[in-house]
């Protein structure tokens, strides 16, 4: 299951030149997974409330072109990979009407409780994300 969502690039999402940061595409990043989490039934505060935490363990982002003030970008966010340890997410950013591709990221998360301890195995409520 792949979800999108669309923002538009405002002036503190840039830089002078009114390219975008590289660090703003990582709130977008954040911003498509939490909201692709919640679509498949799991709200990371109520993950949190079970003392489960999912942060992130790798990152790889590609940067293809540079996203500017004012674009209209598209963020799509889908599962591409889980193992017993961990959830790895797929995510693009993308000009909303040229398609024109900004990032390709790799997003791998572990499921850990709040004292830091990583779980033996996914716990079954981060389970169902999968499912």
């Amino acid at each position: 299951m792949k979800h999108a969502f669309s923002a538009k690039v405002f002036y503190s999402d840039t830089d002078s030149y009114g390219v975008v940061w590289h660090g703003s595409y990582l709130r977008w990043l954040e911003m498509g997974r939490v909201l692709l989490c919640e679509k498949k039934g799991a709200k990371l505060s109520e993950l949190e409330k079970n003392d489960i935490v999912l942060p992130v363990a790798e990152l790889n982002i590609k940067y293809k072109n540079s996203a500017k003030l004012e674009d209209e970008i598209t963020i799509e966010t889908e599962i591409s990979d889980y193992g017993r340890f961990y959830l790895t997410f797929q995510q693009t950013i993308k000009d909303e009407k040229t398609q024109k591709t900004y990032i390709e990221a790799t997003v791998k998360v572990v499921a850990i409780n709040k004292d830091g301890k990583l779980y033996r195995s996914l716990p079954e409520q981060v389970v169902k994300i999968v499912r």
